[in-house]
């Protein structure tokens, strides 16, 4: 079969144009860095490229008494091809509560950790590549196991399963990123019985059923050669079996992201602007304080290799 020279140079070109466009945006579309701290973009690992990951996120401030809570994520990830990328997780806990007593939620002060909190294992699947195909989307899977209740410390079995649609797009030949993401969590837990609990508080022990929903966006900019500067929000809402929805809040802050060949780090300020459902006696506003906090800071690290 002949092929007419006019065909051969503009199938030529396109792929010229093509290489030359990928090469324009940056780095971040290959390495799969994280642009956001709590939004994930839609780009995967390239093929036998691995990364690991530092996560810390600071929860703080209840309205009432002392409450801190750090999680610590430690996370290897490997391309397994260029669509394609595993990962496996270890988290930590550290809490602080003082002066704050929630039935069913808080049964007492507590100052523990850094303690072991459990394992996940992760798949992100690319379906369309933000770099090549002018617009990202992703499928994310992932099964948890947990040991301990995020909000009080005590000792709880936890198995989680999430799933987030992640969507990115690239804006001035990648000097512009959005991202947009859609989740759908279910998790089965039973809470560990307390000794000497205040004459009447509620804790419960049997198993728990819950299902969350959550939506978030974020759009950063590149101020200078491999930092960008941006603002992401997230907003969810949780079911349970036998009350319905039990609580529902929207976080949203600034976000800075530095990006080197090696290694990149990630700073978000994620203050809760508005909460509903479940409120504990003497809350004051109109954010949901039980199982959120008015603040959280999160950083993350990673290297590549």
């Amino acid at each position: 079969m002949r092929i007419s020279s006019s065909r051969f140079d503009g199938t030529v070109l396109a792929g010229v144009v093509a290489s030359v466009s990928a090469l324009a945006l940056p780095s971040a579309a290959y390495a799969d860095e994280n642009l956001f701290g709590y939004n994930t973009g839609a780009e995967t690992l390239p093929k036998g490229a691995g990364e690991v990951y530092v996560f810390n996120t600071l929860r703080s401030d209840k309205g009432k008494g002392t409450y801190r809570a750090i999680d610590t994520e430690i996370e290897g990830e490997y391309g397994v091809t260029d669509r394609i990328t595993l990962s496996a997780a270890a988290s930590f806990l550290t809490i602080k509560s003082q002066g704050l007593l929630i039935d069913g939620y808080l049964p007492a002060d507590i100052d523990k950790g850094p303690r072991f909190n459990g394992l996940e294992l992760k798949a992100k699947f690319n379906v369309l590549s933000p770099a090549l195909d002018n617009f990202g989307l992703a499928v994310i899977t992932s099964i948890e196991y947990k040991t301990l209740d995020p909000h009080s410390g005590q000792d709880k079995t936890e198995y989680e399963g999430h799933v987030v649609l992640a969507a990115q797009k690239y804006f001035r030949q990648g000097q512009i990123v959005w991202v947009g993401n859609l989740g759908l969590k279910a998790g089965h837990e039973t809470r560990k019985a307390i000794a000497n609990l205040p004459e009447g508080f509620d804790w419960p022990t049997t198993p728990e059923m819950e299902i969350e929903i959550s939506a978030g966006t974020g759009l950063t900019y590149r101020v200078a050669p491999n930092w960008f500067v941006g603002a992401e929000t997230q907003y969810t809402s949780e079911y349970e079996t036998e009350v319905g929805q039990e609580r529902w809040s929207l976080f949203a802050g600034p976000t800075i992201h530095y990006g080197g060949q090696k290694f990149w780090a990630t700073l978000t300020w994620f203050p809760q602007i508005k909460g509903g459902g479940e409120r504990y006696d003497g809350q004051t506003g109109n954010l949901h304080l039980i199982e959120k906090t008015k603040n959280e800071f999160r950083l993350k690290l990673g290297m590549n290799f």
